[in-house]
């Protein structure tokens, strides 16, 4: 069977309106919200501890909690955060202690809260770490960092959420291959300030809202 030429072009226009069809319908397939895990709504007023860490990572806490809490009240509505800091007279010397019921307890009588945010920062020192094979020496200065951050209830000092993150960085690499060094440095601060943001999108995971195809 012959075909006509003159009826290509219109055969070809309708193939690329099919396929373009197809494109925009798959395009506009639906999503569905699903809702945090983690609803804070029904508790309408919550504190937030400034995180503990030791004496060399106290800048670092403070802007961890800070960014928490910047991605608490972008993910969820309806709630009110009051933030305390560790130098708080009614907070300190619990907070000394480590002792987080006791000072979820103090917080719902002091501060007529139904729930506390705290949370733990933990930095390591630069670990150098090396590699030699047959092309030669790599060396890298890597940093980790732990953040574990709990929710209580300051009726009975229990939790009530927890979720916890691991993250590691590298802040300089030294190579040698063919005899010949390569140095590759960057600021330990900038390297910090992005761990403490792994880390916090890790931890308010449960808070944001997801989406799913249907």
């Amino acid at each position: 069977m012959l075909w006509n030429s003159a009826d290509q072009p219109v055969r070809m226009q309708y193939a690329l309106a099919l396929c373009a069809a197809l494109a925009l319908s798959a395009c506009a397939s639906k999503y569905a919200r699903v809702p945090a895990r983690l609803d804070l709504a029904p508790y309408g007023r919550i504190a937030l501890v400034t995180f503990s860490a030791d004496q060399a990572n106290s800048g670092l806490s403070t802007m961890a909690t800070q960014r928490f809490a910047e991605a608490l009240l972008a993910s969820q509505s309806g709630i009110e955060l009051l933030e305390l800091g560790a130098a708080d007279s009614s907070l300190r010397r619990l907070a000394e202690r480590g002792d987080g019921l006791a000072l979820a307890q103090a917080l719902g009588r002091d501060k007529d809260v139904p729930a506390v945010f705290m949370g733990q920062l933990t930095m390591s020192g630069v670990k150098p770490r090396g590699h030699l094979d047959a092309s030669g020496m790599k060396v890298k200065a890597s940093v980790s960092a732990e953040l574990t951050v709990r929710l209580l209830s300051t009726r009975t000092g229990g939790t009530v959420w927890r979720s916890s993150s691991v993250a590691n960085g590298t802040v300089g690499r030294i190579a040698i291959t063919d005899r010949l060094p390569s140095v590759a440095m960057r600021d330990k601060a900038e390297a910090y300030s992005e761990l403490v943001s792994q880390l916090v999108a890790d931890v308010t995971h449960d808070l944001r809202p997801t989406w799913i195809k249907q």
